[in-house]
């Protein structure tokens, strides 16, 4: 069942929710199935049935997942000139209760990126990273109690910082237009949607609206783009994917590895659903996760370099189809008119 639920194409949490976990579902089958094999005595018509139905969600599985391996290939970046410096970026849900502050804050000193993004922060957690602002003097604020506050950090200089509501007044995102040293321009966009689980949103029509309207909007941007946070997917669901196509941008776990993030505590249940997205014209060198902060995620750490020039990522960048633009415009209108009950103040 829960290889085939996400087959089903309606966005409420029962059949969504099972997109998340591929990894370990297909883990779980493999085993399932060689037991089945070696112990099962009775190996009727039914159970040769039932053997085939595994090995085809198993292929299904595995066609789905591969890109998100090393086996996959990806274009090397060690020839590319670089035209500008080498920027590095942390993206990280802190966990709103999570009351570490100071965990991330040696990491940020240690690491020392160029672009810090922190979700679920609220008041308190802005309070205890002001004693950063004077590293990190462009920022821009976002604090609330709905762990849904986000918080936008740099050493860059900025030629504008803004936060964008597209679906609902309580979900903020950032998009940030910046200048490296030597003056090249790209634009950040920092997203935080809500998931679709029995504990929060009912089903996925907001984080779906939410991501394919900033897709709408990244394809319309015309310097390079970075778009990085908790999009509460995973890179190979049918919203991420239809993400990708409506930006046109790349995901960097093609050909990299799963690089998961969530759940921070227990590694055989941890998947990626803190996700990175990048234009043609940006050229990752490192894509990882960084230590633990006391959050239920790990910290997303990036670098990398522009290059306006090289056209070889673009025959990574995939397009929407006809059918499939309907279907964008048609989860957004979803998006918008959903209604959700998210409270002003998040308990535990």
């Amino acid at each position: 069942m829960a290889s085939t639920l996400p087959f089903i194409t309606h966005q409420h949490w029962m059949f969504r929710v099972w997109e998340f976990g591929r990894i370990q579902v297909l883990v779980l089958q493999i085993i399932t199935l060689a037991l089945g094999i070696i112990f099962v005595e009775d190996k009727s018509l039914i159970f040769w049935g039932i053997v085939l139905l595994h090995t085809g969600l198993l292929i299904n599985h595995a066609i789905i997942l591969i890109p998100y391996t090393t086996m996959y290939r990806k274009n090397p970046f060690e020839s590319i000139a670089k035209h500008s410096e080498t920027i590095s970026i942390i993206s990280v849900n802190v966990y709103q209760f999570n009351e570490r502050y100071q965990e991330l804050i040696k990491l940020v000193r240690e690491v020392k990126p160029d672009i810090l993004l922190t979700m679920e922060s609220n008041q308190a957690w802005e309070d205890a990273m002001a004693e950063i602002e004077g590293e990190y003097p462009n920022f821009k604020k976002v604090a609330l109690e709905n762990t849904y506050g986000i918080h936008f950090y740099s050493k860059l200089k900025v030629k504008s910082i803004k936060v964008n509501y597209f679906i609902a007044d309580d979900l903020p995102s950032i998009e940030a237009s910046l200048l490296t040293e030597n003056g090249k321009p790209f634009t950040f966009f920092g997203v935080h949607p809500p998931p679709p689980s029995p504990t929060e949103e009912d089903t996925s029509r907001e984080r779906d609206g939410e991501l394919l309207s900033l897709g709408k909007k990244v394809l319309k941007t015309k310097d390079p783009v970075i778009v990085v946070g908790d999009f509460n997917n995973v890179a190979w669901a049918k919203s991420s994917i239809l993400f990708r196509k409506t930006s046109e941008l790349i995901d960097p776990r093609i050909g990299r590895g799963f690089v998961s993030t969530f759940h921070a505590r227990y590694r055989l249940l941890r998947f990626p659903i803190d996700l990175f997205f990048h234009s043609t014209d940006i050229f990752i060198e490192d894509f990882k996760t960084l230590r633990d902060i006391g959050s239920d995620h790990l910290p997303l750490f990036c670098k990398f370099f522009i290059n306006l020039k090289e056209d070889v990522q673009e025959e990574e960048v995939e397009t929407l189809e006809e059918g499939e633009k309907d279907e964008v415009e048609e989860m957004i209108e979803d998006g918008i008119e959903e209604e959700s009950d998210r409270p002003k103040l998040a308990t535990e």
